[in-house]
């Protein structure tokens, strides 16, 4: 387990249930259950042991617990054992440790998620200029590979992944641990 360096804020402790919408500012560890939604900018920790049900909204995550929802960080999502995470992920950077359990999507980007302040706007465009080939009437290049093609090279890895797309619209990897 890391060593939990920055303060924390505030804590769900075991044994203890909340259901509704969680906002705060730096960092929180949840060691109970929740059911909601959690919004913030700031560092979420679900410990080992803790039953979370939540569409989480977050700067960065860590997660030892069981989580059903999906996820957009900012920074980066880190999935350590004996975590179980089913839902999809949306984040720039992503560490799977092994041993953990992970079913749904992960979308790697290379802009931020929408913060917790912009949830309540509708999801952004993304939109991408013509290429200069285009600009220049010359012949495209052949299409990347396809997200298949990823899936079955990035199956067995586990570690830090992040988006190498200069694209406006990171890679969409599929992951089943």
């Amino acid at each position: 387990m890391v060593q939990v360096m920055a303060e924390i804020n505030a804590l769900l402790g075991k044994g203890s249930e909340f259901e509704g919408k969680l906002t705060f500012e730096g960092t929180v560890r949840i060691d109970g259950r929740f059911v909601g939604e959690i919004l913030s900018d700031g560092r979420l920790i679900v410990g080992e042991g803790a039953d979370v049900q939540a569409e989480i909204r977050v700067g960065s995550v860590e997660v030892y617990g069981d989580v059903t929802g999906n996820i957009y960080a900012n920074e980066g999502v880190e999935l350590y054992a004996p975590a179980a995470l089913r839902g999809n992920i949306t984040s720039p950077a992503l560490h799977i440790d092994k041993g953990v359990f992970f079913e749904g999507a992960c979308q790697m980007m290379s802009q931020p998620a929408p913060s917790a302040r912009a949830s309540q706007a509708a999801a952004p465009v993304y939109t991408q200029a013509p290429s200069a080939a285009a600009a220049r009437r010359e012949p495209a290049l052949p299409p990347a590979r396809s997200t298949d093609d990823v899936t079955a090279a990035t199956r067995a890895i586990s570690g830090l992944y992040a988006a190498e797309n200069a694209g406006s619209r990171g890679p969409e990897l599929k992951h089943s641990f």
